[in-house]
């Protein structure tokens, strides 16, 4: 009994010691690689890529769960700066070197959306195109409906959006636990993670090829970090309730907006999520891409840009004098007969996911 005991002790003890030193070990090989701004909410991580020739605006690049800025800044913001954009890539509060008030009202994606627009106006910026991926989709739709001003245009790529069928993963629900999580993340999270991270990765991407290096170039590890990772479980567990609360909403939204999703997500139901969108926000356009997963960004990377580019585009339109190509431009968005709020360029419907999703 007593060695069994001891045995048990020195287990504790030494998951303990292996999740201390290993987050030590990924926090200096995965540095804050851009500025540090101070807000109300505390610091974020915004990392700026400078335009190419003359600057057109800016483009606010935000990660989905279990990721960083790396996630979105890879996939988009040399190809949208090459286009005369200024980029703003950011850790949400939390995640990566972002910082995160504590309490648990932080996963409101209300909440995160005031702390990035908080950020980008310390950098002199005013509005921005808004790009979401997965989980942040919340979080961009929060900020569109409550800075208008501020949100040029919305790109949702496979967003999280809508209440869906079912809850979510076990170990998110343990890991944001107050009884049992804090154990969870210092003794299994880590070690667990890193045996499991290549597979994980690969389902995400299922049925495309990983990125070479995608772990890597993402700085994927940080998310096993024990605060890390309890910001993004209670950012997932908390999501069904906001999105409940949001998603009555969304026929307030005026700013362009454009959704990309994959007709092979396994991650999150298209089919109630980029389809409820779609149907929700006026004038909305859909594009579903045959034999894409849950990041087109990386994907199919060309179509997000020209998501990026088609919003951009609209809002000009607007924000332009009423007129006869103002008007004409309408109709090409809005088909004749279209129901409000239905999108023109919707294409199938894509099938229910057999994986395990939001």
């Amino acid at each position: 009994m007593i060695a069994a005991i001891a045995a048990s002790a020195s287990l504790i003890v030494g998951l303990i010691l292996f999740t201390h030193i290993a987050t030590r070990r990924i926090e200096k090989r995965f540095p804050p690689v851009g500025e540090l701004v101070e807000t109300g909410a505390g610091a974020i991580h915004v990392v700026e890529r400078a335009p190419e020739g003359r600057e057109r605006g800016a483009v606010l690049l935000v990660h989905g769960a279990s990721g960083n800025f790396a996630d979105m800044s890879v996939a988009l913001a040399d190809r949208v700066a090459a286009l005369g954009f200024r980029v703003f890539s950011v850790d949400r509060p939390g995640h990566g070197w972002s910082a995160r008030p504590r309490s648990r009202a932080a996963a409101s994606p209300e909440l995160q959306a005031r702390a990035l627009r908080d950020a980008l106006a310390r950098r002199g910026v005013a509005e921005a195109i808004v790009v979401v991926h997965s989980l942040a989709g919340a979080l961009g739709l929060a900020m569109a409906l409550d800075a208008p001003e501020f949100v040029r245009g919305l790109v949702l790529i496979s967003p999280a959006s809508h209440p869906w069928p079912g809850g979510v993963a076990w170990y998110y629900t343990l890991a944001a636990s107050r009884a049992f999580g804090p154990l969870f993340r210092r003794l299994i999270v880590l070690p667990a993670g890193l045996a499991t991270m290549s597979a994980g990765v690969s389902a995400v991407f299922d049925p495309n090829p990983t990125p070479p290096d995608y772990i890597g170039r993402t700085r994927l590890p940080l998310v096993l970090r024990p605060r890390h990772f309890k910001a993004n479980a209670e950012d997932v567990v908390d999501l069904a309730a906001h999105v409940a609360a949001l998603s009555p909403r969304y026929g307030a939204i005026a700013a362009p907006t454009a959704v990309v999703t994959g007709d092979r997500d396994g991650v999150v139901y298209a089919h109630i999520h980029s389809a409820g969108c779609a149907r929700d926000i006026p004038g909305a356009t859909l594009t579903t891409l045959a034999g894409v997963g849950h990041s087109p960004h990386h994907s199919a990377p060309d179509r997000v840009v020209a998501a990026i580019l088609e919003v951009d585009a609209r809002a000009g339109a607007q924000a332009a004098p009423p007129s006869g190509p103002t008007l004409a431009m309408r109709r090409l968005l809005v088909a004749p007969g279209v129901p409000k709020g239905m999108p023109a360029t919707t294409m199938t419907r894509s099938p229910t996911p057999t994986k395990p999703s939001i």
